[in-house]
């Protein structure tokens, strides 16, 4: 039976990786109730079809013989370390299985002894799970930088995720808050995945696939001088070259102290911003460059796609009932799924504002950019548009921050309409 101080300590570590999509619960059963999400280490992920489940979070272990500037686990850390075996492991996932708080597991580790020590005993867990323990849960594992090859793709044809975090945006920010890291041991496994990944899937391997879920990456913003641009265009060659399912940002947060490390931490708006920005990239055919420039941030008053609008307002309004699916994408307050509800609905008749209202579009924004049968009902000229999207900006962090208090806010974001 592990120990309850190592597990809180294994999970306590665990929490500053964002590669799983988890939000924390403290949420404990009460008399006469079923399930907690109380117990320790219990996080919460997002399947395609939009389904909560519930992951173990853990670390093998919290030892590193790594010193990254920016670790709260970083071998100078003066903090509790723990270790726990395979079997303990295993043990924990199949009891906490079998008791319903759990649907599947993300194991990570700080890097112990050598990387193919680590390595070697996180592929041993995810072995005695499939093989002896018959554990057909999710199991999302964490590459370690510098391993052996072979015991990766070993692992990978065991598990249903794996990420190689790039931590920092640039080689020259890894030199300096993270030296025993390089760019060459981040992508390297992540090229070797991807094309074990493509060969399967033309061979029609169905057995042992690996990664049927694919790859992810994670990058710290804010703990080194890149700007949004930068960032983001690291983040399209990865989605380009690696065929990456995510990329996740996470704000950088000075829980350890560092003379190499800025003082004060990134803010939640800006890892907001770049999440918008990511998923136009992803959805709605946007290039990096229309986004923003190289050296330049995204704008903190607006989303990236009405900033770019306003950039563009010579291509508006458009014919809701005329413009191609490439233009509807465009348009703020129309996501994908509204655009081809639009080119679907349009088939059989005309749309007007109010078909429009009656399929959730966000038209206290797009209503700026289109016409509906040659009505036009926006703002009269730019500063009005500009005033009405700073507004609508605002509300929107304000509600981002109060975890969706509006209604049309939380439809919006389980919809990705921007």
């Amino acid at each position: 039976m592990i120990d309850i101080k190592k597990l809180e300590i294994l999970t306590e570590s665990a929490k500053y990786d964002v590669t799983c999509s988890s939000s924390g619960s403290k949420r404990a059963n009460r008399a006469g109730g079923l399930g907690n999400g109380a117990a320790e280490g219990i996080c919460h992920s997002f399947t395609p079809d939009g389904r909560c489940i519930s992951l173990l979070k853990i670390l093998m272990s919290n030892e590193c013989v790594y010193d990254c500037e920016y670790c709260p686990n970083r071998r100078s850390a003066d903090v509790p370390r723990a270790r726990i075996t395979p079997d303990e492991i295993c043990e924990l996932v199949i009891n906490f299985y079998k008791r319903n708080y759990i649907e599947g597991l993300f194991l990570s580790s700080a890097v112990f002894e050598t990387p193919d020590r680590t390595m070697e005993l996180l592929t041993e867990t995810v072995i005695k799970l499939r093989k002896v323990y018959n554990f057909n849960g999710y199991i999302h594992l964490k590459g370690i930088p510098h391993s052996d090859g072979a015991l990766v793709m070993r692992a990978a044809r065991l598990v249903d995720r794996m990420s190689y975090n790039v931590e920092l945006p640039s080689e020259s920010s890894l030199k300096l808050l993270a030296p025993q890291k390089s760019k060459q041991s981040l992508l390297l496994p992540m090229k070797n995945l991807k094309e074990a990944i493509i060969y399967d899937k033309e061979n029609g391997v169905r057995r042992n696939r690996v990664l049927p879920a694919g790859q992810t990456t994670q990058m710290i913003i804010g703990a080194s001088p890149e700007s949004d641009g930068q960032i983001l265009r690291l983040t399209e060659a990865l989605y380009r070259n690696m065929n990456l399912k995510r990329v996740y940002y996470s704000s950088y947060i000075p829980v350890v102290k560092s003379n190499k490390l800025p003082a004060v931490g990134a803010g939640l708006l800006r890892e907001h911003r770049l999440y918008q920005a990511d998923w136009l990239i992803r959805f709605y055919g946007f290039d990096v460059s229309e986004i923003c420039n190289k050296q330049e941030n995204l704008a903190p008053e607006y989303d990236p796609k009405c900033a770019w609008a306003l950039k563009n307002m010579h291509l508006f309004p458009v014919e809701i009932n005329r413009a191609p699916l490439e233009v509807l994408l465009r348009v703020p307050g129309i996501g994908a799924k509204s655009a081809y509800k639009i080119v679907e609905a349009r088939r059989f008749s005309q749309l007007g504002f109010d078909n429009l209202a009656k399929m959730r579009i966000v038209l206290k924004r797009a209503k700026h950019f289109i016409t509906c049968k040659g009505k036009f009902y926006g703002a009269d000229n730019f500063a009005q548009v500009k005033t009405s999207l700073l507004l609508d900006g605002r509300k929107e962090i304000d509600e981002q921050l109060t975890m969706f208090s509006s209604p049309d806010t939380a439809l919006s974001a389980l919809t990705g309409n921007i």
